[in-house]
């Protein structure tokens, strides 16, 4: 028979793993992994009437990386909590619907190959000044470019700030 004590320490541990194995609030995960350091310090969302851009940054001693910076043309998208965006692909009007790219200090940008398949999903808000909370999971298209044939998940939680871009509102 197991002590009281015995079964509170089992079920902490317990909690402890699950909590590592979902990540953070703000975190990345994929096999792009292999390439560079998925560690996040603070996460960025940006929003203006045409793109929803997702930034997650890295304290690097002095600099500031930028791990992975994920935007989605909102062309043609109902962007609201609940609802899954398809990843792959273009707009209406013929421009890629999501676009990754990366940029450590002291080294090029490097823009990911084009996004093959995957979602994006809100839980909460999407607009300008709300809290905004979701998840993407998406896989790059096989080939020569950056990232190529590669996937990258990741979860977000951030307030969305204006991106500017004109002068009308955001429904």
């Amino acid at each position: 028979m197991l002590s009281m004590s015995s079964v509170w320490r089992f079920s902490a541990l317990l909690v402890g793993w699950v909590l590592l194995g979902c990540g953070g609030a703000n975190s990345l995960s994929g096999s792009v992994e292999e390439l560079f350091s998925l560690e996040v310090s603070r996460v960025e969302v940006l929003r203006n009437a045409e793109a929803l851009q997702v930034s997650y940054y890295r304290n690097n001693g002095l600099d500031v990386d930028l791990v992975a910076r994920l935007s989605v043309a909102t062309e043609g998208v109902d962007l609201k909590p609940g609802a899954k965006v398809n990843l792959g692909g273009t707009t209406p009007s013929g421009v890629a619907r999501a676009t990754v790219v990366h940029l450590a200090a002291g080294e090029p940008a490097r823009v990911f190959a084009p996004v093959d398949k995957g979602d994006l999903q809100l839980d909460e808000g999407g607009g300008v000044d709300q809290p905004t909370r979701g998840n993407f999971s998406l896989s790059f298209q096989r080939g020569e470019e950056y990232g190529a044939g590669r996937s990258l998940e990741g979860k977000f939680s951030s307030t969305a700030v204006d991106a500017g871009f004109g002068p009308e509102p955001l429904p």
